[in-house]
């Protein structure tokens, strides 16, 4: 298992702008491309405030690429972007990897 962390800083004054529209895409963009195991987050103590991220749970790496695949040709996707851009900071988007080793189930035996 992977978890797929984006991230991105809204700009001053628009943080919750941009925490509705990652909810909005979650509900119509990635629901589409299989991503049913995610949650949105954002900083609060030691992290920049106008940090906000989606995680993803996935199987592996193929199923990650499969989906940006499909975001590829995704216009909705595309305008989402776009209508996103003024309300963050230029630059700050970032996807971060990380494998899961253990979870709660494997280290509750």
């Amino acid at each position: 298992m992977i978890l797929a962390r984006w991230s991105i800083d809204a700009r001053f004054g628009h943080k919750q702008t941009v925490i509705e529209f990652m909810i909005k895409w979650q509900k119509e963009i990635g629901s589409t491309i299989g991503w049913s195991e995610t949650r949105i987050i954002t900083g609060s103590v030691g992290a920049r405030e106008s940090t906000i991220q989606a995680e993803i749970l996935l199987k592996n790496l193929a199923e990650l690429d499969a989906s940006w695949d499909k975001l590829a040709t995704n216009a909705a996707h595309k305008q989402w972007g776009k209508d996103l851009e003024p309300f963050i900071v230029s630059g700050t988007p970032r996807w971060e990897v990380f494998r899961i080793v253990a979870d709660s189930a494997s280290l509750a035996k």
